[in-house]
């Protein structure tokens, strides 16, 4: 397995966390795609893609449908794609991915828990060379599938030639380039692919060492950070105990 799959299955549980900010956070995401494209998902490839991870995630389908219906509201927020970056304890690089409607809250929330745990805030794009932004998608192995000529067909999109296989769930995943993401989907698609996952996501390439002290004060700023609405998701680039 790869260093990427290695770093998203240790982090997965803890950036999901419980059921219900689960929903709430899909939720929010169905909400922004439904107004950038139209509540059909036949004809809203983003729609299509979030309903994906809905069902990854358990989500109900009735939870879905309302979340769709309430898009279409007149009264709805517009929520917008705000990311904050900036150090934690002992030095571990923190991005904190939210959608918000509010972003004077937001990010006087975020800046409270960086001080919190004595972290510094920094600029937009200060700490991005110490991650790699990606596009997930995850689908169904079709019978006979040759991955290394998909990878081939894939490569103008940035997709990369190191990719995850889940005998269990008989699943591929595969990285690529995020502006590309619209095109991957497509292709896969195109060719008969069924899509169970597919997400933008934080790798980092260079991995910090904690001690167990450490790893405990770092975790509890997370854990902080995801304690609000308005956060999607909390990357680190601390080093998972699962990763050698």
């Amino acid at each position: 397995m790869g260093r990427a799959f290695e770093y998203r299955k240790a982090t997965k549980l803890k950036r999901w966390g419980h059921m219900a900010r689960v929903f709430t956070k899909l939720g929010k995401q169905i909400a922004i795609a439904v107004k950038a494209g139209g509540p059909e998902p036949e004809n809203n490839p983003t729609l299509r893609a979030l309903i994906a991870n809905c069902k990854r995630e358990n989500m109900p389908k009735d939870n879905i449908e309302r979340a769709i219906k309430n898009a279409m509201g007149k009264d709805q927020s517009e929520y917008k794609e705000v990311t904050y970056e900036g150090y934690g304890p002992h030095g571990v690089a923190v991005f904190v991915d939210t959608l918000t409607d509010n972003t004077t809250r937001t990010v006087a929330d975020v800046r409270s828990i960086f001080n919190k745990f004595n972290g510094n805030m920094g600029t937009t794009g200060s700490l991005s060379f110490l991650f790699d932004h990606k596009c997930v998608f995850t689908f169904k192995k079709k019978e006979g599938l040759d991955m290394d000529e998909l990878v081939l067909d894939l490569i103008d999109y940035g997709v990369e030639d190191e990719y995850d296989e889940d005998d269990e769930t008989n699943e591929v995943t595969i990285y690529g380039d995020p502006k590309e993401f619209g095109n991957i989907q497509k292709h896969l698609e195109s060719e008969g692919f069924e899509v169970t996952g597919a997400e933008f996501t934080y790798i980092p390439n260079d991995l910090k060492d904690v001690t167990p002290e450490e790893r405990e004060t770092i975790d509890k700023m997370v854990e902080r950070l995801e304690e609000f609405d308005d956060v999607q998701t909390v990357y680190t680039n601390m080093k998972p105990e699962a990763v050698e």
